[in-house]
């Protein structure tokens, strides 16, 4: 698997388990809701700004996000 979806599954898995949606995220970080789902299912690349954002509005360390073990 290549490490733009580990990637995306660990900020969707991360965002569904504060219960937001793709929209409420994509909202927080000014992201569109396309782009979010673009990145979540490895399609697209994040800016680091925008990867540490999702951290900080998710709460978790950004080592969780990157984690692909």
């Amino acid at each position: 698997m290549s490490m733009l979806l580990n990637l995306g599954m660990n900020i969707k898995k991360y965002r569904k388990a504060k219960k937001l949606s793709q929209n409420q995220l994509a909202e927080l970080i000014d992201l569109s809701r396309e782009h979010l789902a673009c990145i979540e299912t490895g399609k697209e690349f994040i800016s680091l700004r925008k990867l540490f954002l999702i951290a900080d509005v998710l709460e978790v360390p950004l080592t969780s996000l990157i984690d692909f073990d």
